[in-house]
């Protein structure tokens, strides 16, 4: 598999905080910021707690970083660490009923920015709110951020055939959510 620039450019990002570089960290900050607050935000429901999220995950990374052997898996170590701040977070929040209503509210926001997909998108969102916050991590993992299988399994530090197989009856779930309205 061929690397993109990015990825490339992002492999030296590392390499020079990995020497102490502080503008290449700041640089790299800057790079994953919105993937990882995205991330974050679709697992909280929060934006608040979001950011909150990814300030953790970022003084995780920080402390990290010169560890981390091969700067090609910066990406999915990086998930693997917000990740974990997520589960922590939902743990402590035990705020299930709270996700859903934000999510809700989310749907409801963007049907308007967009009438002609407004119900399309309402019932997808209503179907995934429905979700586990595991299945809704897992569907974000895989059509938002765009990690293969092999990247969400370190990630989620589960066995890829595992992944596939949540996968399949994640969406196999969703199917039948949006079947149901």
């Amino acid at each position: 598999m061929q690397k993109s620039r990015a990825q490339i450019y992002d492999e030296l990002l590392v390499l020079k905080c990995q020497q102490g570089d502080k503008q290449a960290f700041e640089e790299l900050v800057e790079r994953w910021q919105k993937r990882l607050w995205h991330y974050a935000f679709q697992i909280t429901g929060s934006d608040a707690a979001a950011w909150d999220i990814v300030q953790e995950s970022w003084v995780g990374i920080i402390n990290g970083i010169r560890k981390l052997e091969d700067a090609a898996v910066f990406g999915c170590w990086a998930f693997r660490i917000l990740n974990n701040k997520c589960a922590d977070w939902l743990r402590k929040q035990h705020l299930q009923s709270r996700l859903s209503d934000q999510l809700v509210n989310q749907a409801q926001n963007e049907s308007d920015r967009d009438k002609n997909t407004s119900e399309k998108a309402e019932s997808l969102f209503a179907a995934i709110e429905k979700l586990s916050p595991e299945r809704r991590a897992l569907l974000a993992l895989r059509y938002r951020e765009g990690f293969n299988m092999g990247q969400i399994a370190e990630i989620l530090g589960i066995a890829e055939g595992t992944v596939k197989s949540r996968l399949h009856r994640t969406l196999e779930k969703l199917r039948q959510v949006m079947g149901q309205k």
